[in-house]
């Protein structure tokens, strides 16, 4: 049986088990507050009567445990909470042991992982927990050789006085740290003492992943558990009308069939005997919405940009007046396809409906509402649910959504039985949930000078609600301006993707810049920088950015990029906030052979602390290519309401060998953390895009770039 399938309890106490006569802290995730700590007894947590809201341990052979409660999906935040914790409690690393929590609302909150909100979240609490199992130790330590508190140190995991040489370490402490009294308040360290934050620290689940030992939700196994796969309709706007499943029941294997909603589930005792049986299936579909092709959405965005519907987002000055009296006007229209998430591992999950109760097991990125969503579906209180999270193999956004969650509760309380649902590829590409296609009508105007005194955004979206950022820059450095969207409703499912809607809107907005910066016969940096010099001396309504974070980030990124100094290489420039984050990047073309090749691309990046320094790194450089390589190549098309891109065969992804050099730089401004899964992303498409207007004179307004007919690539 997998470690993952074993109830939490059970590891729980195992790990207990070997504390034996430890210090064991119950700390709040949710509080910043000292009085949120409590002391736990060994016998108390052996006897199962404590609840915890998160903890931390430390065993007499000095191993300290941490549980940390958030999905873990590659954003390294399994390594980074315990690496703040470690931090502040001077501990050794080395003998730190992380183990993922299951889902508890009373114990923690905010157990999601989206919107790169986990460590601004977390960061005073988790430093407050370790200054305060820190003091604690101090304190034994004090009482122990009889010595004032203020006269001790600590160092790697030990308590050390200065004065006489001795060294206690803090295994050794921990039972007498737990009879001293928590603390009502600890002092933290000054940023210039951390020994591990900012360190280049390896993911904490490496040698399990390099290993292959269980992690994933695709490793989950349980004893007599069935397995599923589950057909949906063939298109959008299509609801199932009959199925006839004699022949995939009579197939080897094969437990059952099973119709809910416009759903059929075929269950068996192996994928690869339910992947053939669903082949049998013969089911009739009946149109239930509009069939909509790719050829319908440009029809259908030019309708949407000449609406007078419009839903106005914001509005300064009088733009018809400043447009009225322009020496230049300049006007560019801006378009992204649908386009799956494509994570490595396919949409899975376990349930096990139970009479009394349901255990679920798997990868979400919003395990409380996979809960909340299935004790709706049953009807039954959220507290007879419970959840065990397992490492995710990619999400995107796409695990926000728990669809494949319900399908494996739907299916286990029809079969009554344990039942994994796994979905194939063609099933991950194909069943949605996609990003919104989106088309952008920009217009500029330049009085005499090359100033901008006048701007317009539309943005028309596929089921992609409000499609602008209207408070994102340039608004506030700009007199007379209007922001406004309007959307189509469509049967073709939608949600968010990697940095939502400014995975586009921020190529959109930097490449239309460049246009205006060309128009106005200026650098394209320094027409940023001339309108951030706006809204900080002159700012026209709320700026909801941070005008001197945006500018570090451009400076630094212009001064590690040689920008403007290099001969026989072209560059291109963007800058882009999003998720409370500065990133500004720079591209470098060269040409070969008469055609632009992508050569390198430097990151500037102000996400405030930067906790693990391998962790950022990747996580930008991942940004970074996820961005280039969604813009270059990847394109879902559908016609007649299907989509006609269903796996890697025909949807294009990045390769290896088209991954260019990435020089990644941080700025050290001190400030707390803010969001780094996102923002790497925003600007790639428009750092690139305008690389390569400067090397051919072509501008690229619609991804992906490769089925353009402007400009071919190397």
């Amino acid at each position: 049986m997998s470690e993952l399938s074993k109830p939490s309890r059970r590891n729980f106490m195992k790990l207990m088990a070997t504390a034996g006569g430890g210090l064991v802290l119950g700390f709040s995730w949710t509080s910043t507050v000292a009085s949120a700590l409590e002391v736990v007894s060994e016998n108390a947590v052996a006897a199962g009567t404590i609840e915890f809201n998160s903890y931390l341990s430390i065993a007499p052979d000095g191993i300290i445990t941490i549980f940390s409660p958030n999905p873990e999906l590659g954003q390294n935040i399994k390594t980074s909470f315990p690496m703040i914790v470690a931090e502040e409690l001077d501990a050794d690393w080395s003998k730190v042991k992380v183990i993922q929590a299951p889902l508890d609302t009373e114990k923690f909150q905010r157990q999601v992982t989206g919107g790169s909100g986990a460590i601004p979240h977390s960061w005073g609490r988790l430093r407050k927990a370790g200054a305060t199992a820190r003091q604690m130790l101090i304190e034994a330590a004090a009482k122990r050789w009889n010595v004032p508190a203020s006269t001790l140190t600590t160092e790697n995991g030990m308590v050390v006085h200065q004065a006489s040489g001795r060294k206690l370490g803090y295994g050794e402490l921990a039972a007498e740290a737990s009879k001293v009294p928590v603390p009502a308040d600890v002092k933290l360290k000054d940023q210039k003492d951390f020994k591990l934050i900012g360190k280049a620290v390896r993911n904490v689940d490496n040698r399990e992943m390099i290993t292959g030992k269980p992690l994933y939700g695709m490793d989950v196994y349980k004893e007599g558990m069935l397995f599923a796969m589950v057909q949906h309709p063939e298109a959008f706007g299509m609801k199932l009308k009959s199925v006839d499943a004699a022949a995939a029941k009579a197939m080897p294997g094969i437990v059952d069939v099973v119709t809910f909603g416009d759903k059929v589930a075929v269950v068996g005792k192996s994928t690869w005997q339910v992947n053939k049986a669903r082949k049998q299936l013969k089911i009739a579909y009946e149109k239930d919405a509009a069939l909509e092709s790719s050829a319908d959405h440009d029809r259908l965005f030019k309708e949407l940009l000449d609406s007078p519907d419009a839903k106005v987002r914001r509005k300064e000055g009088d733009v018809e007046a400043a447009f009225a009296s322009a020496a230049k006007v300049v006007r560019s229209e801006y378009q992204c396809p649908f386009l799956p998430h494509s994570p490595m591992e396919p949409m899975n999950f376990f349930a096990h409906v139970r009479p009394d109760g349901v255990e679920l097991i798997g990868p979400t990125q919003t395990p409380d509402g996979a809960r909340s969503q299935t004790a709706r579906l049953l009807n039954i209180p959220p507290e007879k649910i419970t959840l065990e999270l397992t490492r995710l193999g990619g999400g995107f956004g796409r695990r926000l959504s728990n669809d494949y969650v319900l399908e494996a509760v739907e299916v286990s309380n029809l079969v009554k039985a344990p039942v994994k649902v796994i979905w194939t590829r063609e099933d991950d590409m194909t069943g949605g949930t996609y990003r919104p296609a989106v088309r952008y009508r920009f217009e500029a105007a330049l009085d005499a000078k090359g100033n901008m005194i006048g701007y317009k955004l539309r943005g028309a979206g596929m089921n992609a609600g409000n499609p602008t950022r209207e408070d994102n820059f340039p608004s506030g450095a700009v007199d007379n301006l209007l922001i406004d969207s309007v959307e189509h409703r469509s049967p073709i499912t939608t949600g968010p993707w990697r940095a939502p809607i400014t995975n586009f809107l921020g190529f959109a907005e930097q490449a239309f810049l460049d246009e205006v910066a060309h128009a106005a016969g200026k650098d394209p940096i320094q027409f940023r920088l001339e309108l951030l010099d706006k809204a900080k001396k002159a700012p026209v309504g709320a700026v909801k950015y941070d005008i001197d974070r945006m500018r570090g980030v451009i400076e630094l990124a212009a001064e590690k990029s040689g920008w403007g100094k290099k001969k026989g290489v072209h560059q291109g420039f963007s800058v882009y906030f999003s998720h409370r984050s500065y990133v500004a990047q720079v591209a470098e073309v060269k040409m070969k052979d008469g055609k632009p090749a992508i050569d390198k691309i430097y990151a500037a990046a102000d996400c405030g602390v930067v906790v693990n320094l391998s962790g950022a790194y990747q996580q930008v450089r991942g940004g970074v290519v996820d961005g280039l390589g969604h813009a270059m190549y990847s394109n879902l098309t559908f016609r007649n309401g299907s989509p006609e891109q269903s796996n890697f065969n025909n949807y294009r992804l990045i390769r290896m060998k088209e991954v260019p050099e990435i020089d990644v730089h941080f700025v050290n401004n001190g400030i707390d953390p803010t969001g780094l899964g996102e923002p790497a992303l925003p600007p790639t498409g428009g750092a690139v895009a305008n690389a390569i207007f400067k090397a051919t004179g072509k501008r690229l307004r619609n991804q992906p770039f490769t089925a353009q007919d402007e400009v071919s690539f190397a």
